[in-house]
């Protein structure tokens, strides 16, 4: 298939996707509520950026990094790059050999949720309503952050072959405790933020790289081991926001206390 036609498949199918969302929003708006369309043909040409902008980003992800993420993981845990010249795979696996695919682990991570689009969003408007008290490229770095420490944790599970749930649990007890210390205010943002992280830039990629990794491990299982890193994905932003709001709490009724001691 050539670029061409790939272009026109990803359209339709993205059209195909998209339309049931236009059908129910211009349903509402004209059978329900009864009322026209504002600024229809501004709310058309929209509706066409978005579809055009969608099918492009959808082709370059299919075209370029996909496969490139594919392939890097596949290569760096080929035992050639782990083990050098020796080609056979020690029985015992050492997480520690292994360094290089969490270093991987963690860039990507963190990349591939810079890019992703519905976290711009929300950081956007996150800042819009806070009036400028939440700091939209802050909430992107913060769970930048969590995602690539989810990311590298995942990885280590998948290289160790430890049970997934132990990780789940562990990670939400933790969420539950900060959810009574953190501010209120980030508490709503933030559980927002890790479903908002696991998307179409990041699933893809996280996808591949579980999938690359567990089928090159000898003893792992693609099914049972490749999946999982979506989940991590998802749960360490929460935490990273959370924590973010609290370290900036304390740095500002540091800086409170402070400035009320010089005063005196």
């Amino acid at each position: 298939m050539n670029v061409f036609e790939m272009f026109v498949d990803t359209t339709f199918a993205t059209l195909h996707d998209v339309l049931p969302l236009a059908v129910v929003l211009l349903g509402f708006q004209l059978l329900v509520l009864r009322q026209p369309i504002p600024h229809l043909w501004a709310v058309a040409r929209g509706f066409i950026y978005v579809l055009l902008g969608l099918t492009l980003f959808l082709v370059g992800l299919q075209e370029a990094i996909f496969p490139l993420g594919e392939v890097m993981a596949k290569q760096l845990t080929d035992p050639h790059f782990l083990y050098g010249a020796a080609v056979s795979v020690p029985e015992l696996i050492r997480w520690q050999d292994y360094a290089w695919v969490y270093a991987f682990a963690f860039a990507i991570g963190l990349a591939t949720t810079l890019a992703e689009p519905a976290l711009i969003a929300v950081g956007l408007k996150a800042e819009q309503v806070s009036g400028g008290a939440i700091s939209g490229w802050g909430l992107r770095i913060a769970v930048s952050l969590g995602v690539a420490l989810g990311v590298s944790i995942g990885c280590f599970r998948i290289v160790t072959g430890t049970d997934l749930w132990l990780y789940v649990i562990a990670a939400y007890v933790v969420v539950i405790i900060q959810t009574r210390f953190a501010p209120r205010m980030i508490i709503p943002l933030a559980y927002d933020s890790g479903g908002v992280t696991t998307s179409t830039v990041t699933v893809p990629l996280l996808a591949a790289l579980g999938l690359g990794l567990a089928s090159t491990i000898p003893g792992r299982s693609p099914l049972i081991d490749g999946f999982g890193l979506i989940a991590f994905a998802s749960v360490f932003p929460i935490m990273s926001v959370m924590g973010y709001a609290q370290i900036s709490q304390r740095i500002g009724k540091s800086q409170q206390t402070k400035e009320a001691d010089n005063a005196l």
